[in-house]
Order: structure tokens, then C-alpha cells, then sequence
């Protein structure tokens, strides 16, 4: 019994265990939450230019004071101190205090307040008069009872029973919503259960299984809470620390030690250096973002400074001039180039002074010279200013003066420096050159091992006689004639006795021209150019024919190692370094979903198909024929058909041209009875919608110009044209299919997020390339160099360049660069004049541009390329959103932007929420508040305004994801803090709207009351009319006596008294607030109507009824009076009792 009752206890222990090592290493935070505490770690100490102030010893500044007398004696004080008192204005209040401690703090650990609401409410509390009893006691009981709610709301969730539920799938939208429900209220440990011995084990496991969860989300949250605690300790130590220096060292902060650090030529330059374009377009008054309908243009703008975008601009233009240079043209010689440089350096100095006035040159926070960019910018500047001012008439080779020519070639460089995003390319490459350092030294040291290795098998086993006929090297001496090789082409027939031409050379015994392994050096980068698989099969067949068959396996095996193993590690902890610094390679499994699904709603776009037409006309039927998939896959087809026309080229002469430009011109006129259609079906508005339709329309134009011009001029040029409107139509084929259009996007993407490692690596090649034109400009030509292939200028320099970054005889052009005496003609004057190379030059230019360009920017180029490929080939048990779920939605959108504009109204959102179905379908009857936090996160977010596609499926992406799990941590607070923002203004929302119905419903009672009254008011006034004038039964003269009182009192009503007592208003008070001697006087229970009223009221009858009782009441008045006297009196009773004299005005004020 024991054994048994022991049993659930132990399989609990054990699955707590196994669902805490499942959650820890599921859990995506743990390497992201050691790369910011690594981070914090890095910014809570001051760089070693700052850190010098604490070697000096302090001398903080004091209090002068003037006019005082030198009889009294000051203590000495700190300004700083003084200014606390002296500058109040000047300070903001809202920073002198911390926050303060709320008293629910304990309990609402998960809420998170922004710092201009703590201000506000330390500001509300400062100004009034310290904490009473009775407001903590208040704070006390709304805590209480917020617990309470919160423990009844988790109680209820888990409680609840969900095996009445239909089997059908259930909506992401809801399932997520009651995830981060449930772990809110997990957070607050509501769910905590004690676990009693009645309990089965089903049971036991449920409440375990919670308690785990509990304690999962506690550890999370208090981890998440201490990065960020230390993050806001080390920018705050930071702060602290440069306070103090600020405040004892009166050098610190000042731009060249001679600035002040509040002065106003350096606030000046600060206005300057830092204006820049507002790219999000806020109201200044209200904060809310403005939508703009070119805010991609407006982003790129706002992207750096007024004066970055100078200086980009003047760096490109000077970029431009230094291509016109060459060793023929040269900027020492040519006026017109000098401009460029003059207008380079003078607006880079204006850019370095005012940067330097403003931010310091190096001892100050935000110092020029703070990081590798800043000495790049100066040792940039100077190496221009001192070239501009030297100008040197004679350059020799191998001189100072190249290497400054040389070193000038790094100008576009600055691009890296002034653009954020290439910046962010260039650190997160140089993260990782630890690891990059390490895998270079391994393949060096495989390179040395297989070098010396190869000095002992090969060296001078080489060099061979350039006579086939002589084998030793003794023999090797003298000249030989050589032939001259013809032409296979050329059918020469010698005549008898007759040689081929040739002429005699010197026997020279030499190694083969390109590599040897004569000593290490030349070992190595033979080994080197191998490792590229360049000319390896050369080597293999060298070593083979001189040296042995057997010696070929030395090359074999190094390719294998050296470059199926080596080089692949060395890319892979390239591209592994890149993603890591960039954040993917720590991302979990959900994490890099959801990376993707947001990919993929960046490519997602609306349909951009106007409805069916609504009446069932022609129009319609047009519709109905180019909408459906036989009419798609026949133009589909047809445009193949077109394109097999171009396998056979169109020539003037040749007779098949002319058919095959037939066939094409009926193809034509069938693309044009489609595009026809389409107009009629979609009306011109609706067709131009599309963008597909906008290239169809012009390639159809295109081809009405060709048939045009093709029948009336008939030549070369319209054949031409004719095979490039049959390309431009081949390109519609991709977007007639979902697939090839996603396929298609998935490039652009790609291009446009690849964008900046493109433009770096071009620069690169530039930079190369002008240093190309300085040291091999006028290398003579040999096997590689010639006509096509040279470096005189820089455009084709730059072909040459971008030949070898695809790895095509990049090690035969090196070698030609390499030429030296006797082979070429030096000069040690001017570089210009001499048509050889440059040996050391030669072998750091092409070794550094191959790995830098080919090794490193080139694979980093492939990785991200695959990378956004990899969106198109996931599966659907991938995806977070499938592109069923994006198609419904497409539909949805176009239901309900009638208008086809891309963006609709926030209040068209909850229409728009209605309709979808599915896995995205927000039932209202039992997400009601779910649905009430989309709806106000769509409004607040352009301020009420219009809404974009984007924006909404967005935001229904973010509901459909479990956030705590697909999020990375930065991104996850933010959309936390959001989502708590909502709930709390939605929250107030619900309880204003409760506040307003509850209000409406005491208004209606009132007026109901209100009305209830005067339909009595206005019974008793009929009732009274007919009392006081009865109908009589028998035809009688009224009397004399009568007559001649209602002849007294013409101006009198009848029975106004009676009136007036029976009818009062509410807001006549005279009725019923009246002197003591006209007041009814109450009496024993009973009202006493005044003396007067009694006489009148001794004739009452009802009025309007001539039948037996009217009879009856005649006979018997008495009987009658005494019944509607006490209908009166029950009536006053009722109204008097219930009210008080002055409920009805209160109520009318309510």
C-alpha cells in the first residue's frame, strides 16, 4: 500500500525533472540572455581614452563669488551642487526621483509602466500632501480585490472542462489568446494548488504539470528581469562614472580641451552634425505617427545626417573623377582632375571641424576617433590633404609617392563609414576573426606541412631544358632552332627540301614558368593557388611527367584535404560567425519560423483583382472566360509557343526568318484580343490595378509598334526588335503561376536584403581597382594580360576584377604581373615609363583580394541568398501561417478594399475581422475581448487613421504565435509592453462603456418614473374635468344664482384650486411647498383639505359616464365624494412617502 501510494509522487519527480530540461533547452533565451549579459558586461566600463581622467587627480569646479567682502571667510563649494538650487527650471523634475514604489507592486509583478506615466504619477503625488491612512487602506483593498479577481479568473480557466467541444479545428487567434491568458495568470501563482490525497493521479499530474509550468515562467521572468537590471546597472555605472569625471576633471567633455561643454558655437555645431530628416513623420504635438504613402523613400532618407548625405555625395563624385585617371592621364598633370580632389578635401575638413567642435577628437564620450571607422576617416583625410599638397611631378616605381597614390585608392571606404547598415556588415564580419584567425592558422600550417613535405620530394626535380632533345643539365647549353606552330586552318604544302619557319633560340634549363618547389616561399604559393582549384590539374600532370606517376598522389591528397576539408571550414566558420553575430545561428527552432513567416508576409501583397462584375451582362461572361485556369494555361502555353520561334536566330537574308516573324505577329494579335478582354471584363481602373497587367499592356504595345514597323520597313533592326519583344513576353510566363511568382519575389527579396554585402563588395573591387591602375597600369602583355584583359584604365580594371572573383585564371594574371628585367623594360623615374610589374605587389594584391572577395564577401553573399530560399522550399508543417490561411486572407482584403488602394479604414477592421474563416476566425461569442484588442491595436497604431495590408496581417500574426516562444527577447518585451498597453486601455474602455449603459439605465428609469407621473397627472386632470363638469341625464335650466357667480369671475378657471392641488410639476414647487395656512394639513395619517375645496369637492362625478352609476352617483354624492377623495389622498400618499421634496430636481440633474 505504501508502494503504491509512493508511485505517483515518484513519476512526478521524474517528470518534473524531464519538462524542466525540456523547457530549459527549448526555451531560445539562454544563448540570447548570455550574449546581453555579455554585452552589459562590455558597456559598463569606459573606454581606456576616458579612463586616463583617473590618473590625474581631481579638481572639480567651485563657487566664485564677487561681491563679498574678503573679511568673511566662504566655505569652498562645488557649482555642480549650487546648480541643483540655482538652475531649478532648467532641470527636470521627473529625473530628480526615483520611482516609487506602488503599493500592489508585490502582486502585479507583470505590469510594466512606462517612464512619462511614472513621471506623471510622481509628479500628481509630489504635489499633493504625503499618503494618508485612508489612501494606503484604499491601495490595500483594490490589491486584495485585484487578487482576488485574478485567482477567480485562473480558477475558472483551468477548471473548465473542454469535452463538450466540437472536434472541428479551432481558431490559432484563440488558442494563442487563452495561452498568454493562462501564463499571465501562471506568472501571478493564482494556479498554485496544494495537492490533497483524494485526488487521483490524472489529477495530480495536471496540478504538477501547472505548478511546473509555474515555477518555468517565474525562472524565465526573473532571468529576463536581471539582464535587464544589469543592462540599466551598466549604462547607469557608465553615466555615473562619466558624471564624475565630468564634474572633478573641468577638461573632460571639451573638444580639444579649449570648447566649453555648454557652449553655444559648440551647441551650434551639434545642430548641425546631428540634423537630420524626420523619417517617421511625428505630429510634434500629439506624438502619434503620420502614415505616409512614400515612407520608403522618407526611411532612406532618414537613414543619416544632412551632412553624412553630403558627404556621400561629394565621396561618389570624387569616386567618378579618380575613374578618369590613368597612368596616361594622370591628376598630377590634368587641372580638371584637380577639382575633384580640391572640392573632397575642403568638404571633408568643414565635415571634420564641425565634428570635432561638436563631439571631440578623441579624449570625450562621443569622441570622432572612438572605434576604426573614426582613424579610417582621419588617416583617409590626411593621406588626401598631403598627396593635394605635394603633388609629386615623378612618381618612381616602388616609391613613397606610389605607395600615397596607392594608399588614396581607399577613398570610397568612406561609404563604409558614413552608412550605418554597411558598418553593421563590416562588425558583424569582424566578430568572428578570433574563429576566422584560427582556421586561417590551421590551413597555414596544413599548407607548411605539405610545402616542406613537397621541398623534399620536388625541389629542382622541376627544371627542365626548354630543347626536347636534351635531358641533363650539362647538356643544356648552347641554342637550338625552334619552329614556328602554324595554323590548323591554314593548308600550308612545303615544298621538297623546304622547313618550317622558325628561328634560333638559346637552350635555357628552368623551371615551369607559373610555380616550383624549389624553397618554401614558392612551395606555399603553389599550394596557395592549388587551394583555389586553379590550375591544380597542371601541377598534377608536371609532377607526373617529371618526377613520377607514383609523386601524383601528393596533389590529390592535399586537394582533399586542403580544399574539400580545409577551405569548407574555413567558409563555414565564415558564414557560421556572420549568422551569430547577426543573431540567426542563436535563434531556437519557433524563433526561425517566425523569422520567416515575417519574411514571407513582406512578400505577401494584395490580389489586386477588381470583383465580378455585378449584373450578369457581357462584361461578366468576360470575366468569368480570362479568370478561369483553361483560359490561364492556353496564354501560358502560347507564350512557350512564341518563344520556341527564337531557336532558329532571325537573319535578313534567311528565308525561314521571314515565316517564323509571321507566326510571331499572329501571336501578337492574340495577346492583344487578351489584353482586350481583360479591359472589358476589369474596365481600365480595375485592370491597371495590377502591376502584371501593367507589363502585359506595355509588351503588347511593344508588339503592335514591331508589327508596325516590322511590315513597313522589313530590315535588320526590326528582326532585332521582333526576338526582344518575344524575351520580354517570356518573362509573363512567371507570373501566371503562384509558384514561379513566389519563386520570383523570393529573388527580389533576396537582392534587396543582400543589398549592402553587393555594395561593400563593390566598393571593395573599386578601391582594388584604382590601386590596379597604379601598380599594373602599363604592365606589358603576356599570356593573360592583352587587349581585353588589362589594367590601363579603371573600367577595365574592374572587368579584370570581377573576372577573378569567379575564380577564372586569376593565378595566370598574377603571374603576368609579376614580369621583372630582363624580361621587360624598368624605368626608375616615373612608373609610367616602365612596362614591368611589381613581384611583392603582385602577390599581396591578388592573394588579399581572393580571400577577402571570393572566400569571405562571396560566401556571405551565397549563404544569405539560400538563406531567403529556404522560404520557399519549407513545408507546410514549417510554416506558422500557411499559404492557404495568407490566400483567404488575400480574398478577405479584397472583399472589403473595395477601392483596391492597399490600405482601408481602422473602422473597416472589424468587418474585415468578421469574415475570416479558419485558422484566423476570432469567435465573438467566446473571444469577445480578444477581438477588442485587435480592434484597438489597429487603432492606435497610425492614431485612428487608415490601415495598410501589412499592418493588419501583422498584427494577426502576432496573435497567432505563441509570443514567449517565437520571439527573441528584445523584440519580446516590446510586443509585451504592447500588448499589456492594450489591455489596460481596452480594460478602462469596457469599464467607461459600463459606466455610460449604467448611466443610460438610471436616465431611462427617470424618465419612465417621469413619465409614469404625468400620464397620472394627466388621468386626474380628466378625471377632474369630468367631476367638475358631470353630464346630466335630464334637460334642466342651470340656475340664476350660478350664472351670475361665473359672470363675477370671468378670469378665474373653474376648479383652479382643485387643479392646483391634484397637478403639481416637479419643477413648480408651489404646489406643494405652499404656507402652512394654504398647505393640506395632515392629520392624524390623513390629509385635511382646506374649507373651500370641501364644497367643491361635494359635487364630484366622474365625467363621460351616463350610465346607471353616473345615475347612482347623483343619487348617492356623498358616496362618491368620499371614493375619489380617497383615491386622492392614497395618490399624495404614495408620491410623498416615496420621495423627499427635492427628488425630482435631483434626479433631472442625474
Amino acid at each position: 500500500m505504501c508502494e503504491n501510494t509512493m508511485w505517483p509522487h515518484r513519476s512526478l519527480s521524474v517528470e518534473s525533472h524531464n519538462e524542466t530540461f525540456v523547457s530549459n533547452e527549448s526555451s531560445g533565451f539562454y544563448p540570447q540572455l548570455k550574449q546581453s549579459e555579455a554585452n552589459a558586461d562590455t558597456k559598463e566600463k569606459l573606454p581606456l581614452r576616458l579612463r586616463i581622467f583617473e590618473k590625474f587627480p581631481n579638481r572639480p569646479q567651485m563657487v566664485k563669488i564677487s561681491k563679498l567682502p574678503s573679511d568673511f571667510t566662504v566655505p569652498r563649494i562645488r557649482e555642480s551642487f549650487m546648480k541643483q538650487f540655482i538652475d531649478r527650471q532648467q532641470q527636470d523634475p521627473s529625473c530628480l526621483f526615483r520611482r516609487l514604489p506602488s503599493a500592489s507592486s508585490s502582486s502585479c509583478d507583470h505590469s510594466k509602466r512606462s517612464a512619462i506615466e511614472d513621471n506623471k504619477y510622481i509628479d500628481q503625488k509630489l504635489r499633493k500632501s504625503v499618503f494618508s491612512i485612508r489612501a494606503r487602506n484604499l491601495m490595500e483593498k483594490e490589491t486584495t480585490v485585484n487578487k482576488i479577481l485574478r485567482a477567480c479568473t485562473t480558477q475558472r480557466m483551468l477548471s473548465g472542462s473542454f469535452e463538450g467541444q466540437p472536434t472541428k479545428e479551432r481558431s490559432i487567434l484563440s488558442v494563442q489568446h487563452h495561452i498568454r491568458q493562462e501564463r499571465r495568470s501562471l506568472r501571478h501563482g493564482s494556479t498554485s494548488q496544494r495537492i490533497s490525497r483524494g485526488k487521483s493521479l490524472e489529477t495530480l499530474t495536471q496540478d504538477h504539470s501547472s505548478t511546473v509550468r509555474y515555477r518555468n515562467a517565474q525562472r524565465e521572468d526573473s532571468e529576463i528581469k536581471m539582464i535587464q537590471e544589469k543592462k540599466e546597472q551598466a549604462e547607469m555605472k557608465r553615466k555615473v562614472q562619466e558624471e564624475e569625471l565630468r564634474e572633478n576633471h573641468p577638461y573632460f567633455d571639451k573638444p580639444l580641451f579649449i570648447v566649453g561643454r555648454e557652449h553655444r558655437f559648440r551647441n551650434f555645431c551639434r545642430m548641425i552634425v546631428r540634423a537630420r530628416f524626420n523619417a517617421s513623420k511625428t505630429d510634434p504635438n500629439t506624438g502619434a505617427v503620420n502614415s505616409t504613402k512614400y515612407h520608403q523613400l522618407y526611411d532612406l532618407l532618414g537613414l543619416v545626417t544632412y551632412l553624412d548625405w553630403v558627404m556621400i555625395v561629394v565621396t561618389i563624385c570624387s569616386c567618378i573623377s579618380m575613374m578618369f585617371e590613368s597612368p596616361f592621364t594622370r591628376v598630377m598633370h590634368v587641372p580638371t582632375l584637380q577639382i575633384g580632389e580640391y572640392v573632397f578635401v575642403i568638404f571633408m575638413s568643414l565635415e571634420l571641424n564641425l565634428k570635432i567642435m561638436a563631439d571631440g577628437l578623441f579624449f570625450t564620450p562621443t569622441a570622432v576617433i572612438r572605434d576604426f571607422g573614426g582613424v579610417m576617416d582621419i588617416f583617409i583625410y590626411l593621406v588626401s590633404l598631403i598627396f593635394l599638397c605635394w603633388l609629386p611631378n615623378n612618381v618612381p616605381p616602388e616609391s613613397g609617392a606610389q605607395l600615397l597614390m596607392m594608399l588614396r585608392c581607399l577613398r570610397p571606404l568612406r561609404i563604409f563609414k558614413l552608412v550605418p547598415q554597411m558598418r553593421k556588415v563590416v562588425r558583424e564580419v569582424l566578430k568572428g576573426f578570433k574563429e576566422i584567425f584560427l582556421v586561417s592558422i590551421l590551413l597555414l600550417t596544413l599548407m607548411l606541412v605539405f610545402a616542406t613535405f613537397g621541398v623534399q620530394l620536388f625541389a629542382g626535380k622541376l627544371a627542365k631544358c626548354n630543347d626536347p632533345h636534351i635531358s641533363s643539365k650539362e647538356d643544356c647549353h648552347g641554342i637550338f632552332r625552334i619552329n614556328v606552330s602554324i595554323s590548323k586552318n591554314l593548308n600550308l604544302k612545303l615544298r621538297p627540301g623546304e622547313k618550317k619557319p622558325g628561328f634560333w633560340v638559346p637552350r635555357v634549363w628552368a623551371n615551369p614558368r607559373n610555380f616550383n618547389f624549389d624553397n618554401v616561399g614558392n612551395a606555399m604559393l603553389a599550394l596557395f593557388e592549388v587551394l583555389s582549384l586553379k590550375g591544380w590539374v597542371e601541377v598534377r600532370d608536371v609532377i607526373i611527367h617529371r618526377v613520377g606517376p607514383i609523386h601524383g598522389i601528393y596533389i590529390h591528397v592535399f586537394v582533399f584535404l586542403g580544399c574539400m576539408i580545409g577551405l569548407t571550414l574555413f567558409v563555414g566558420v565564415v558564414i557560421a560567425n556572420f549568422n551569430e553575430n547577426k543573431g540567426t545561428a542563436l535563434l531556437t527552432v519557433d524563433q526561425r519560423r517566425w523569422e520567416d513567416l515575417k519574411s514571407r508576409l513582406k512578400i505577401a501583397q494584395p490580389l489586386h483583382l477588381p470583383p465580378r462584375p455585378e449584373n450578369g451582362g457581357f462584361r461578366a461572361k468576360m470575366y468569368d472566360i480570362t479568370q478561369h485556369p483553361f483560359f490561364k494555361r492556353g496564354i501560358a502555353v502560347l507564350v512557350l509557343a512564341q518563344s520556341v520561334l527564337l531557336s532558329v536566330k532571325w537573319d535578313e537574308v534567311d528565308p525561314v526568318t521571314f515565316p517564323l516573324a509571321t507566326m510571331s505577329v499572329v501571336f501578337t494579335f492574340i495577346f492583344v484580343l487578351e489584353v482586350t478582354m481583360k479591359l472589358i471584363a476589369m474596365s481600365p481602373a480595375g485592370y491597371w490595378q495590377s502591376r502584371r497587367n501593367r507589363y502585359d499592356l506595355l509588351v503588347t504595345s511593344l508588339g503592335v509598334i514591331w508589327i508596325i514597323l516590322h511590315f513597313a520597313l522589313l530590315n535588320a533592326y526590326t528582326y532585332m526588335m521582333g526576338t526582344c519583344v518575344i524575351v520580354f513576353r517570356f518573362f509573363t510566363i512567371c507570373g501566371k503561376h503562384v509558384t514561379l511568382k513566389m519563386l520570383l519575389l523570393t529573388v527580389v527579396v533576396s537582392m534587396y536584403k543582400s543589398f549592402f554585402i553587393i555594395v561593400g563588395m563593390f566598393l571593395l573591387l573599386l578601391c582594388y581597382a584604382f590601386a590596379g591602375v597604379v601598380l599594373f597600369g602599363t604592365v606589358k602583355y603576356g599570356e593573360n594580360i592583352n587587349r581585353h584583359a588589362n589594367f590601363s584604365t579603371a573600367g577595365k580594371a574592374i572587368t579584370v576584377l570581377f573576372r577573378i572573383v569567379t575564380g577564372e585564371d586569376w593565378n595566370k594574371i598574377m603571374h603576368d604581373c609579376m614580369v621583372q628585367p630582363p624580361f621587360c623594360t624598368p624605368d626608375k623615374h616615373r612608373y609610367w615609363e616602365t612596362d614591368c610589374g611589381n613581384y611583392a605587389g603582385a602577390l599581396i594584391y591578388f592573394c588579399s583580394f581572393y580571400v577577402i572577395i571570393a572566400y569571405i564577401m562571396l560566401n556571405l553573399l551565397v549563404a544569405i541568398i539560400v538563406e531567403n530560399f529556404s522560404l520557399f522550399y519549407s513545408t507546410e508543417e514549417d510554416q506558422l501561417l500557411s499559404y492557404n490561411d495568407l490566400r483567404h486572407f488575400q480574398i478577405i482584403w479584397n472583399m472589403v478594399d473595395d477601392k483596391r488602394e492597399g490600405v482601408i479604414p481602422t473602422s473597416r477592421v472589424k468587418f474585415l475581422l468578421r469574415l475570416l474563416r479558419g485558422r484566423l476566425e476570432v469567435d465573438l461569442d467566446k473571444d469577445k475581448l480578444l477581438f477588442k484588442h485587435m480592434c484597438y491595436e489597429m487603432e492606435r497604431l497610425h492614431n485612428g487613421g487608415d490601415v495598410t495590408f501589412h499592418d493588419v496581417l501583422s498584427m494577426l500574426s502576432y496573435r497567432s504565435v505563441d509570443i514567449r516562444k517565437s520571439l527573441q527577447l528584445e523584440e519580446l518585451l516590446a510586443r509585451e509592453q504592447l500588448e499589456y498597453t492594450i489591455e489596460e486601455e481596452v480594460a478602462k474602455q469596457t469599464i467607461r462603456m459600463w459606466l455610460k449603459k449604467c448611466l443610460k439605465r438610471i436616465r431611462a428609469k427617470q424618465q419612465q418614473s417621469c413619465s409614469i407621473i404625468l400620464s397620472l397627472r394627466e388621468s386626474q386632470q380628466q378625471d377632474l374635468r369630468r367631476l367638475l363638469n358631470p353630464p346630466s341625464i335630464e334637460t334642466t335650466v342651470p340656475s340664476e344664482d350660478t350664472n351670475a357667480h361665473n359672470q363675477d369671475n370671468p378670469t378665474q378657471p373653474e376648479n383652479s384650486g382643485l387643479q392646483t392641488l391634484l397637478s403639481p410639476t416637479l419643477s413648480d414647487r408651489s404646489g406643494y411647498r405652499q404656507d402652512s395656512a394654504d398647505r393640506p394639513q395632515r392629520k392624524l395619517g390623513q390629509w385635511r383639505l382646506p374649507a373651500g375645496q370641501h364644497q367643491t369637492l361635494s359635487c364630484v362625478c366622474p365625467a363621460g359616464r351616463t350610465s346607471v352609476k353616473s345615475m347612482v352617483c347623483k343619487m348617492n354624492p356623498v358616496s362618491d365624494e368620499a371614493s375619489s377623495g380617497s383615491e386622492v389622498k392614497k395618490w399624495w400618499t404614495r408620491q410623498l412617502t416615496v420621495e423627499s421634496d427635492e427628488s425630482g430636481d435631483d434626479l433631472i440633474d442625474i
